[in-house]
């Protein structure tokens, strides 16, 4: 279970990044007067770092901070990370917006044109180019911090389905040293001064870099369950059945139904609102918010799990409300593994322990050839 965002301190090269003393879940935790999470806490949250209204645990589960072995501070190498593919080097950013060479290749393999072409906030970018975008047909092309490309576009210039199609062209386009981690649809609807993005969003991934441990678990006929974004951010490898999880509401509700139905397998789910909704926009009440619903998820995760079932709660980058930018910040991630007779041992490690663990309790085996080793035997 991914909680997309909550990362828990910085690392050694975080100042690199801009993102010196960041801190997600400890700030967020101070910008509210304490966070409500009795369930996580009952696991031992606040036996990781320390988090106002989050006391150490007297009797944690497995719990630690776990850090990436490559570059990067999003979504899409933090979870390739978990599942033991390292990015050999930074995936391509463009502060400067797209060179005119990318966008002319962009315009002639769409048949569409383009404003905007700069590093800018989602939401915002509705707002300051929307009205343009209606009058005059040119969708709106933008990027981030981050490894991205995103184009947005009104449902009644650009249908979401021909949206999505574009962005599929587009992925084609950007290979070599434009192979951006993701192509972003990101569809809108409303009027001047009240759009609003809906939960059309796509992403379209590279391929990730290596093979992963969802390769391993589906090569061993281990069923794969992704919910969420996770089949968009593995371009599909490894995955046997994708779920709905637009919303953090349409991942819980996915991931207790498969709780319940499944005999075996693997549930790889990402809760993106802490991301997504809250964290971009340092939206301090909204991120607690969130987090308390997960935390009740958990506590009714709990009583689903049987003797022989583990549960890995952790996250894939932070995005520090702290921070004089609303990007994500490089962090440590948390981790906190629920097992049937868990010593509650604390364990720090490469995020890749989460694939070593995972293949290792289900099928018994480890892969020398991937990094990380299992903090749990099966």
């Amino acid at each position: 279970m991914v909680l997309d965002a909550c990362g828990v301190g910085e690392l050694p090269d975080s100042a690199d990044y801009g993102d010196a003393g960041a801190d997600t879940l400890t700030h967020v935790a101070e910008d509210v007067d304490g966070l409500t999470l009795p369930n996580l806490g009952l696991l031992g949250l606040g036996n990781i770092t320390t988090i106002l209204g989050v006391p150490p645990a007297g009797a944690p589960v497995v719990h630690g901070r776990l850090h990436p072995l490559g570059p990067g501070k999003d979504s899409t190498t933090g979870h390739w990370e978990l599942m033991g593919a390292i990015t050999p080097a930074p995936l391509p950013t463009y502060p400067d917006g797209f060179p005119p060479e990318v966008v002319a290749r962009i315009e002639q393999a769409t048949g569409h044109t383009y404003c905007c072409n700069k590093p800018y906030s989602g939401t915002e970018v509705i707002g300051d180019f929307g009205e343009h975008h209606l009058k005059t047909g040119e969708l709106i092309l933008y990027t981030s911090a981050d490894s991205v490309l995103q184009v947005a576009a009104h449902d009644d210039v650009l249908p979401e389905a021909e949206l999505h199609a574009l962005c599929a062209t587009i992925r084609g386009l950007m290979t070599g040293p434009d192979a951006v981690g993701r192509v972003i649809a990101r569809p809108f609807v409303g009027t001047p001064g009240a759009f609003e993005r809906t939960t059309g969003r796509r992403d379209f991934s590279v391929d990730p870099p290596s093979r992963t441990y969802l390769d391993e678990l589906h090569d061993a006929g281990v069923p794969v369950h992704a919910v969420g974004k996770v089949t968009d951010l593995f371009a599909g490898h490894g995955i046997d059945e994708a779920h709905k999880g637009k919303t953090n509401e349409q991942g819980i509700a996915a991931t207790t139904e498969l709780l319940r139905s499944l005999d075996r397998g693997l549930i790889f789910t990402n809760l993106v609102e802490t991301d997504q909704l809250y964290g971009h926009r340092h939206d301090v009440e909204g991120f607690h918010g969130a987090l308390r619903a997960i935390d009740e998820a958990v506590g009714l995760w709990r009583t689903l799990l049987g003797p022989d079932d583990l549960l890995i709660l952790t996250a894939d980058h932070g995005v520090d409300p702290h921070s004089a930018h609303t990007d994500h910040t490089r962090e440590h991630v948390p981790l906190l593994a629920v097992t049937g007779s868990s010593d509650g041992h604390r364990h720090d490690g490469p995020m890749s322990d989460v694939g070593a663990t995972v293949l290792a309790w289900l099928t018994g085996r480890e892969v020398p050839e991937l990094p990380g080793a299992p903090f749990i035997e099966g």
